[in-house]
């Protein structure tokens, strides 16, 4: 089968279509034809080669989430599952592939209504934006910044806040186009990437979800409000310098806080039922799957570049 494999870490150019041998499902896992496969952020931070120290080695297959229709099934699960049509998270690695592999605790059935390339493009982000959210103990009446908005998550952030009913909502972004869009998601104030540009906007926040991480994420540590939380969900621009920790010491007084939040601490049980929500939200049309561009399996190097140049509104899915 079909598989693409980051052959060397560095920019997309290392990222190569190979053949692979066609899976076969170990106990407790079944094996998925896909039909779409999400790129994420995180994907592009692994191809580059900046979570070296996390495992990740030259020769994987990238990718964490996908949706189809189960074809196998191991040991342990019921065969029930197999022809039903699923969204299912592979891990840090195995998504780029024309058939995944999965752990049945992993995979979440699909309404009718919801397309393949709508449940990977809100699978994992709108999940993340819901817990991110309430890590940050989010209140209605509460104003809300999210940093790197043009992202699925960032996206799925905006929705919700805005559902949970937030004061002001608040994004980063890099265009005037972008921002029009974000604010018929649910943006009320929009701002450039230095978090200026909108003198109605919020001075401070009350909750911060920062999706960007990198060098200039200290600066927005200084919008927190007193008692201000900022979680930060994460580092497509690279980790933030070493020391910016002191400036919520030295902001002492304000009791300001700081933290990262991981999808990977929410309980399975909790994960999946409010993921089987957003899908059903989305199957409605209450919630909405930003789909930038879909591209055949062969141009992830491509959807890559893209990514890389800050282009993408929403995600880019792959098909076989």
């Amino acid at each position: 089968m079909r598989a693409v494999a980051i052959q060397r870490f560095g920019d997309p150019s290392g990222m190569a279509v190979i053949e692979a041998p066609p899976p076969a499902p170990a106990s407790g896992q079944v094996v998925i034809e896909t039909e779409a496969i999400g790129v994420g952020g995180v994907d592009a931070v692994i191809r580059r080669g900046t979570l070296g120290g996390y495992g990740f080695t030259e020769g994987m297959v990238p990718g964490s989430e996908v949706a189809g229709v189960v074809t196998a099934v191991g040991a342990g699960v019921d065969e029930s599952w197999a022809g039903r049509r699923v969204w299912a998270f592979t891990g840090t690695s195995g998504g780029y592939v024309e058939r995944a592999v999965a752990p049945i605790a992993d995979i979440v059935a699909l309404p009718a209504a919801l397309s393949s390339i709508d449940a990977v493009t809100l699978g994992s982000s709108a999940p993340v934006a819901h817990f991110a959210l309430a890590h940050a103990h989010f209140l209605p009446g509460e104003s809300v910044l999210v940093r790197g908005a043009a992202g699925s998550i960032g996206i799925a952030t905006v929705e919700l806040a805005a559902r949970g009913g937030a004061s002001a909502v608040a994004v980063t972004t890099s265009s005037p186009e972008r921002g029009r869009r974000l604010r018929d998601l649910g943006a009320t104030h929009v701002l450039d990437r230095a978090g200026a540009g909108d003198p109605a906007a919020p001075i401070s926040f009350d909750v911060i979800i920062d999706i960007v991480g990198g060098a200039e994420m200290p600066a927005f540590v200084d919008r927190l409000a007193p008692n201000g939380r900022m979680v930060v969900v994460g580092v497509v621009a690279g980790l933030p310098p070493a020391d910016f920790g002191m400036r919520l010491i030295g902001a002492f007084q304000q009791s300001r806080s700081f933290a990262t939040f991981s999808l990977d601490t929410v309980p399975v049980p909790a994960r999946d039922a409010v993921r089987a929500e957003h899908f059903a939200a989305a199957a409605r049309g209450e919630l909405h799957a930003v789909v930038h561009e879909v591209l055949p399996l062969e141009l992830a190097a491509e959807a890559h570049r893209r990514m890389d140049l800050g282009s993408v509104f929403g995600r880019i899915v792959l098909t076989p």
